[in-house]
């Protein structure tokens, strides 16, 4: 009676996936016979063998290819089997070792178990016996790196995840300095190069500077030359990567141990109408590009292959809705390993964190900057009160005195002089008390008219050493609601030493104020103010010009006089103000208009000796 046969229990791991590509198995005996026939069998099973003859050929064919599985005779010519077992597991980990021996002794085989073997066979060999053990060992061992990859993916996932959660929590509890900005980008790198993140050999960040003109390297993580290699400083990484402690000295100290590659990324900078760059592409395009043996759908610069010295590797863009803010390149710089759409994705996603924490960070920053400015504003405000309703009494008493002048003072000095000019041709003592009273009454009014000019008369200037910037920053800050309600832009051109001249501060000042008023009113639509300072030849010129309506030439020759009356000037006495002030310092104010487009102020004033 033949007994049905019983299909086996379907195998976790597929026959053919139990050696993994050009793995293969090493049959270790020195009897030829036995060898052959195993060697034929297994090759008969799909399962490529090598042979051995003592354990020097066995080492030699685990330093030439790829052995997943040995099986290895106890009795060799040159080492004893239960000698060699513990070193070839010291060895090679992953390596799975089958005993056989012709001694069926338990204790051989209870040797062989403990230092290390997966599975003993006793001589001579039944193949069908040989062939489930070798299945069952293969897949066992197949099992377990599978187990170990899967282990380290969850490792990763979790890092990743924890990292991301401590990041996201540290951008939410508080807005965050430069320093703690700088901390968080750090973080963000080792999370992309630690064992535990996404095992990139190196991370580079760059960032455009303030003006958003040039992309310049901040930061980078990594070892600056091949034989460095990763184990020089993994375990230094791990250690400032614990998302819960991301501690500072920890980062110091790696920081420390990345100097030389941090002086390579330093050394990159690409100016933004670069647009063929690679790096500006990405920006441009916010999307990722995988370099390939230096080639991608755009040129790569010769120079930024050099800077890196590596053909591979993958660029991320950083970038907030409304502004690009820079790339994070990463490579295997060491490894050579090839990167894959998978790594890319979560490079993205680490660069999304990057991202919102350095939005985050300008956020703040510009908060921080307006808050100070407000605060000089009200400070300067509250300081210098007295001079804005000293320039509005200006203002006012220029139209005042202008419509006075033009109303007032030709008719009374006529009236006046016909009076005086009746009182010598009449006699009549009671005419001649009128025409008396009428004289006088016109000296009255025209000495009111001269006091009016006296109040705008200035006394001599106090000198003292003076910087020039102070003064032209606390004149535009008087002036900051105006600037902004209007709309006007603030351009400012000023040389790296602040200028120094023998002034009288508040009159100078008192003149700045004039003059950016003028522009103010020339431009009630918006415009552009552009205040610029150069020192040279013993001299510090200022010039003030806006995109406001401008004076024709006739214009500019009276625009000084005072009471004269246009668009620009405003009042009539703002102008002789300024004049009367530059001039008493020794300087020169001139004044420009290209037709009526703008105006240019420019003052030269005689610098101090530093």
């Amino acid at each position: 009676m033949i007994e049905p046969q019983i299909p086996p229990p379907p195998s976790v791991v597929a026959k053919d996936e139990l050696l993994d590509g050009d793995e293969c198995i090493v049959i270790v005996d020195d009897l030829p016979d036995i060898v052959v026939l195993v060697q034929d069998f297994l090759g008969q099973q799909g399962l490529p063998t090598l042979i051995a003859d003592s354990a020097d050929a066995l080492h030699q064919r685990l330093a030439k290819r790829r052995v997943a599985l040995v099986l290895l005779d106890i009795g060799l010519p040159d080492a004893d089997g239960t000698t060699l077992l513990p070193e070839l597991k010291r060895d090679y980990p992953d390596l799975a070792v089958i005993m056989l021996t012709a001694v069926t002794d338990l204790q051989t085989a209870l040797a062989c178990l403990r230092y290390g073997a997966d599975d003993y066979l006793a001589k001579p060999v039944v193949f069908t016996d040989l062939l489930t053990t070798v299945q069952r060992v293969l897949e066992r061992r197949r099992l377990t790196i599978r187990n170990r990859w899967y282990q380290r993916q969850i490792e990763q996932a979790t890092f990743r995840i924890q990292l991301a959660h401590v990041l996201a929590m540290k951008m939410n509890s508080a807005y965050m300095s430069t320093m703690e900005l700088d901390e968080i980008l750090h973080a963000i790198l080792i999370g992309i190069t630690a064992e535990e993140g996404l095992q990139f050999d190196r991370a580079f960040l760059a960032l455009f500077d303030e003006s958003g003109i040039t992309l310049e390297g901040r930061l980078a993580i990594g070892p600056s030359s091949r034989e460095d290699g990763l184990p020089a400083w993994s375990g230094l990484e791990r250690a400032a990567a614990r998302p819960f402690n991301l501690d500072f000295n920890a980062r110091r100290d790696a920081q420390i141990a990345h100097a030389e590659i941090n002086r390579i990324v330093r050394a990159l900078q690409i100016e933004v109408w670069d647009s063929e760059h690679v790096l500006i592409r990405a920006v441009r395009e916010r999307r990722s590009i995988n370099v390939v043996d230096g080639q991608c759908a755009y040129p790569v610069a010769l120079e930024l292959l050099g800077l890196l010295q590596e053909d591979n590797f993958v660029i991320v863009p950083l970038f907030s809705p409304s502004r690009a803010l820079g790339v994070i390149i990463a490579d295997h710089f060491a490894s050579h390993a090839p990167i894959d759409q998978e790594q890319i994705q979560a490079l993205e996603s680490f660069a999304s964190q990057a991202s919102l924490a350095i939005e985050h960070c300008r956020l703040y920053v510009t908060m921080q900057r307006k808050i100070k400015e407000l605060e000089e504003v009200t400070s300067e405000l509250e300081k210098n009160k007295d001079l804005l309703v000293e320039s509005e009494r200006y203002s006012a008493l220029g139209h005042m005195a202008a419509q006075l002048a033009h109303s007032i003072r030709n008719p009374i000095t006529a009236i006046g002089g016909t009076a005086r000019l009746l009182a010598r041709k009449i006699e009549n003592p009671e005419w001649l008390q009128f025409l008396s009273m009428m004289a006088t009454e016109t000296e009255k009014i025209e000495k009111t008219l001269d006091d009016l000019f006296n109040f705008v008369e200035l006394g001599k200037p106090v000198l003292a050493r003076t910087h020039i910037l102070p003064l032209i920053h606390k004149a535009l800050l008087l002036h900051f609601n105006e600037l902004n309600d209007r709309n006007i832009r603030k351009t400012f051109v000023f040389p790296e030493h602040d200028p120094l001249v023998d002034a009288d501060s508040r009159q100078i000042q008192q003149a700045l104020v004039h003059l950016i008023r003028n522009s103010i009113e020339a431009m009630p639509h918006g415009g552009e103010l552009t205040v610029s300072v150069v020192e040279e030849n013993e001299r510090v010129t200022i010039v003030l010009s806006d995109t406001g309506q401008g004076m024709v030439r006739e214009e500019l020759r009276h625009a000084t006089d005072p009471f004269n009356i246009t668009k620009m000037v405003g009042a009539g006495m703002g102008l002789t103000l300024v004049r009367r002030i530059i001039h008493d310092h020794g300087g020169e104010l001139t004044l420009e208009s290209d037709g009526l487009k703008g105006m240019r102020a420019t003052i030269v004033l005689p610098s101090a000796p530093r």
